[in-house]
């Protein structure tokens, strides 16, 4: 491994632990900071048993879609909510040097042929669905860490629209500096909105910036300038972030999306160590409070996934 991590063996053998850790979890390491790893809802579309609810909603191919991040180990929070090992980010300053965009997407690719070769047995998986998932189309820049921390995020962004892929970018907002500086739109921008104030913020992401509220709301001002479709997820944890639809109301003003989305915290991964089943809203309550956001931001129901506990607002 090159870099400035090259002569430093304490954190050299930190990081290959933190590697062997996800690896057992399913990802693919497939440069020094990126990775992949087959979404749930991949797996359930090719046997049968349903779709994200990003197909319901905005039309993608459950079984095609390469969930990836080129920024694994590097993050600017560390949520209380999120699914990852966040003691696995590297501190700030001592970033990783930017995997190449094309070796990342041809390797990912390939890393989730293998991830899904096993499917091709199974007498209850659609072999249609297999063969095309062979060629994915969709990549959901999300997987874990902060994607707007690669410097080369408008390259990738570009050579998957090369590759005829949509993309969908999914950003904390605090790097509005990157955002500004793309060249290169993806087809959708996700910007979290996990809290309704500063001190719920701080409460729930745990940020390890001092200024992230104010770059957060920095990214939703320049959300507007996008010409891609734009959505507000609002991350919901009940006692926590779960309350305040007019103080949201004003958050969603700045940034005018196309979409809202709030949608219920899961206790997945390493966060059922940090929150768990009881801080997860029922559906119903994510119905209600989107309802509550219909009345403060005049945007309307139009959808909505009972399974996922999300709701879809359009302006």
């Amino acid at each position: 491994m090159v870099g400035r991590f090259s002569s430093l063996s304490p954190t050299m053998d930190k990081l290959r632990a933190f590697k062997k850790g996800y690896e057992k979890q399913g990802y693919r390491v497939v440069g020094q900071n990126s990775a992949v790893k087959v979404c749930l809802w991949t797996k359930k579309s090719l046997l049968g048993s349903g779709d994200c609810y990003k197909s319901k909603f905005y039309g993608i191919a459950s079984w095609r879609c390469l969930q990836m991040t080129p920024s694994l180990f590097h993050c600017t929070h560390r949520c209380l909510f999120c699914w990852r090992k966040v003691e696995a980010t590297l501190d700030l300053g001592s970033e990783l040097p930017p995997d190449d965009p094309e070796e990342i997407i041809e390797r990912c690719i390939i890393a989730q042929r293998e991830l899904l070769s096993g499917f091709k047995g199974n007498p209850h998986v659609n072999m249609r669905k297999w063969s095309e998932a062979q060629h994915p189309n969709n990549a959901a820049i999300s997987l874990a860490g902060e994607p707007t921390m690669y410097e080369k995020l408008g390259d990738l962004l570009e050579e998957f629209h090369r590759r005829d892929f949509t993309t969908f970018l999914v950003t904390n907002g605090t790097m509005p500096e990157r955002l500004k500086g793309m060249e290169t739109e993806p087809t959708q921008l996700y910007i979290t909105l996990p809290a309704p104030d500063r001190d719920t913020y701080v409460k729930v992401c745990r940020p390890r910036i001092a200024d992230g509220w104010e770059r957060l709301n920095e990214s939703l001002e320049l959300m507007k300038s996008f010409s891609c479709r734009r959505v507000l997820r609002l991350t919901l944890v009940r006692g926590l972030s779960l309350r305040s639809p007019e103080a949201y109301a004003r958050l969603i003003d700045k940034a005018q999306p196309d979409f809202i989305e709030p949608k219920a915290y899961f206790p997945v991964g390493y966060s059922r160590s940090r929150l768990g089943p009881s801080f997860m809203p029922a559906h119903e309550e994510i119905r209600k409070f989107a309802a509550e956001l219909e009345k403060f931001t005049g945007y309307t129901i139009v959808d909505e996934s009972e399974k996922s506990r999300v709701v879809l607002l359009k302006a």
